[in-house]
C-alpha cells in the first residue's frame, strides 16, 4: 500500500521550516488577537487626536463612559475584526518571505529585518487602510454611521472610493519607519534576551517574545506618533467635527496641525499610543512565535 501525504502548499518550508501558508494563518491569529485585546486604548487614541484642543486620557476616558457607557470603547470593532486578520496574514508572511531573501544567510542581518518589515507594511496597508478608515470615523463621538456597512455605502456614495485610501501614503510614510524600528528593536532585543538567558523553556521563550515586542512597540510607536496624528486627521476630516482638508499633504496637515495646537499638537495621543502599541506587540509576537511553534510541532510530529 502506497504511503500518501498530500502537502497544502508544495513549496519549500522555509528557513524556519514553515511553508508560507502557515505564516500566514500564524500572522493573521496574532493580528486578531493583538487588535482586539487592545481596541479599547486604540478608540482613546483617536478621539484625542482627531478633534483640535487639549485632551488628556483620563478626560477622554471619563468621556466616552460617561455619555456612551463601556459600549462606547469598542465602537467600530467590526471594521478591525474583518481587516486585522487579512492584513497581517499579508504582513508577517511578507516578512518572513523577505528576511530570508535579504538576510543572504545570516538571520541575525539588522538592516534585512527593517527593510523586510518595510516590505512587509507597504503590502499589509494596502489592505488594512480602508478598514482603518472605516473603523477611526466609527470609533468617533456622536459618529453617524450606523455600523460597517453604513459607513463604507455612506463614504463610497458621497466620497468616492479615494476617500478609503486618502491616508494610505501617509499610513505608509508612517509604519515604514515605524516597522523598521520595530522589527530591528525586536530581533536585536530578543537576540539579547536569549544570550542573558539562553533556556529553551517554552515559558521562558514566550517571555522573551512578549519582553522584546513591547520594546519594540513602545519605542516605534513614540517615534512615529505625528504621522499618527496626520493619518488619523486625514481620515477622520469632515466627520464630527473634524477639520476638512483642501489637500492630503503630509506638510500641509502638519501646517495645520501647528497652526492649531502648537508643536504640542504633534503628540497628541502618544501615551495611549505607547500603551496600545507595547503590549499589543508583545501580544502580537507572542501569539505569533506561539502559532509557528505550534505548526513546527506539527510538522515535526507528522514526519
Amino acid at each position: 500500500m502506497v504511503d500518501f501525504h498530500p502537502e497544502i502548499s508544495v513549496s519549500p518550508p522555509t528557513h524556519d521550516g514553515l511553508y508560507f501558508w502557515q505564516f500566514m494563518i500564524a500572522g493573521s491569529i496574532a493580528g486578531s488577537v493583538e487588535h482586539m485585546t487592545m481596541f479599547p486604548v486604540d478608540t482613546l487614541k483617536t478621539r484625542i487626536q482627531a478633534i483640535g484642543g487639549s485632551s488628556t486620557v483620563r478626560q477622554a476616558l471619563g468621556s466616552i463612559l460617561k455619555m456612551e457607557g463601556p459600549a462606547g470603547l469598542y465602537s467600530g470593532i467590526g471594521a478591525m475584526g474583518l481587516g486585522a486578520g487579512p492584513a497581517h496574514a499579508v504582513y508577517f508572511s511578507v516578512y518572513e518571505f523577505c528576511k530570508e531573501g535579504f538576510s543572504v544567510g545570516n538571520l541575525n542581518n539588522s538592516l534585512a529585518h527593517a527593510i523586510s518589515g518595510v516590505c512587509a507594511t507597504v503590502a499589509s496597508d494596502a489592505v488594512i487602510t480602508p478598514m482603518d478608515v472605516v473603523k477611526q470615523r466609527l470609533q468617533l463621538k456622536s459618529s453617524p454611521y450606523k455600523g460597517v456597512g453604513d459607513c463604507v455605502r455612506r463614504i463610497l456614495v458621497e466620497e468616492g472610493i479615494g476617500a478609503l485610501y486618502a491616508s494610505y501614503r501617509t499610513t505608509v510614510l508612517m509604519n515604514a519607519p515605524y516597522t523598521a524600528v520595530h522589527f530591528a528593536t525586536y530581533e536585536a532585543a530578543k537576540r539579547g534576551l536569549k544570550e542573558v538567558s539562553p533556556g529553551s523553556d517554552n515559558d521562558e521563550r514566550l517571555i522573551v517574545h512578549a519582553t522584546a515586542g513591547a520594546a519594540a512597540g513602545s519605542l516605534a510607536a513614540a517615534l512615529t506618533t505625528p504621522l499618527d496624528v496626520v493619518k488619523t486627521r486625514l481620515q477622520c476630516q469632515g466627520v464630527c467635527g473634524c477639520d476638512k482638508f483642501s489637500s492630503s499633504s503630509i506638510g500641509y496637515v502638519l501646517g495645520r496641525v501647528v497652526k492649531q495646537d502648537g508643536y504640542n499638537g504633534l503628540m497628541k495621543g502618544w501615551i495611549p499610543r505607547v500603551l496600545f502599541h507595547a503590549p499589543a506587540a508583545a501580544i502580537c509576537w507572542s501569539t505569533y512565535e506561539a502559532s509557528k511553534t505550534f505548526f513546527q510541532q506539527l510538522h515535526h510530529s507528522n514526519n
